[in-house]
């Protein structure tokens, strides 16, 4: 058996964070001390330990219980899983657009050179109006 501190150290995710996956049902410890300390077992961990890959991997709490639940069940089909993985990775693809226009916009703005005063500064006027963005990049 664990105690959180043990779990923490042996998952990377800190003790409020382990609190706060129990509070929402993630996971749960497995019995409390007599001087009512969680408990957990390496089931517990193993799940710890994947919830903190897939928050790595960005991907959201209910999207985590769902594979949890899927994980459950070694005889369910994994079409459901890759369906999680597939929603994500699409998710993933249209940030790294909206990034991409942002780095654009923001190098273009950022090329002009500031040997003026603020009056003339390009990229103050630029924040100032986005009218003069070349790219929409807003969500």
């Amino acid at each position: 058996m664990f105690s959180i501190g043990d779990m923490s150290k042996q998952s990377g995710v800190k003790v409020p964070t382990i609190r706060y996956y129990e509070q929402i049902g993630l996971i749960s410890p497995r019995v409390r001390s007599e001087g009512n300390q969680r408990r957990y077992g390496e089931r517990e961990r193993d799940q710890l330990v994947f919830i903190k890959h897939a928050r790595d991997l960005g991907l959201h709490l209910n999207a985590i219980r769902e594979l949890l639940e899927l994980d459950s069940d070694p005889e369910k089909p994994c079409l459901h899983a890759d369906e999680l993985a597939r929603e994500h990775l699409a998710g993933v693809r249209k940030r790294i657009g909206q990034l991409q226009k942002l780095e654009r916009e923001l190098e273009r703005i950022s090329d002009c050179k500031g040997d003026g005063t603020v009056r003339e500064c390009y990229v103050l006027q630029s924040l100032s109006d986005h009218g003069t963005c070349e790219t929409e990049h807003r969500d």
